[in-house]
């Protein structure tokens, strides 16, 4: 596997087609986002890795500051922006309810997740899913995005329920105006 991850190294995703540069979530950055476990550009701690590589798969305390008012609903996009292929892959896709100010660890689960916390598709399946990147690839950053936006994301493309809809074909299609929105970068290397 490391010599795999030798050959893509120079193979990376990168940020042109992440959740925070589509031209549709675009809007002020002025809301905090933080977690205990881990500060910006900090080394994810393992509890919150893949299983495959010895974590728990459990997502990582995160708070942040009050979301401005108008907000309808909050939308959390964690995305690899490191892993080789063309497109960063999503890790978790949740919609939160604007009155929560924080979500516990593992409280983006896809089988219980938190009160008044709606885990979507990702790239990999439903809920949070922690970093298992290739071994020797170098390091992967994982980013955390919270959006406010100022109506709930109710349907998807061609009227695919909102549950149902592939991460990079909803995204995209999110029409509610983002009244604000914060960005929390952890790290992984394998």
């Amino acid at each position: 596997m490391t010599l795999l991850g030798r050959l893509l190294n120079n193979r990376r995703a990168g940020e042109t087609h992440t959740a925070w540069n589509l031209p549709n979530l675009q809007g002020p950055e002025l809301m905090a986002l933080t977690s205990q476990r881990f500060g910006d550009g900090d080394t994810l701690p393992l509890e919150c890795c893949a299983k495959n590589i010895g974590g728990d798969d459990l997502s990582p305390h995160l708070a942040w500051s009050a979301p401005p008012p108008g907000t309808a609903q909050l939308l959390l996009a964690v995305e690899d922006i490191d892993v080789p292929l063309t497109k960063p892959a999503v890790h978790c896709l949740a919609l939160i309810d604007p009155a929560i100010d924080h979500l516990g660890p593992g409280a983006l689960a896809a089988r219980n997740p938190a009160t008044g916390v709606q885990v979507l598709r990702s790239t990999i399946g439903r809920g949070y899913h922690g970093p298992g990147p290739i071994k020797g690839h170098g390091p992967h950053r994982y980013t955390f995005q919270l959006f406010a936006l100022s109506s709930p994301v109710d349907s998807a493309p061609g009227a695919t329920p909102v549950d149902r809809a592939r991460p990079r074909a909803l995204l995209p299609a999110i029409t509610a105006r983002v009244l604000d929105r914060g960005r929390l970068t952890g790290v992984y290397e394998r």
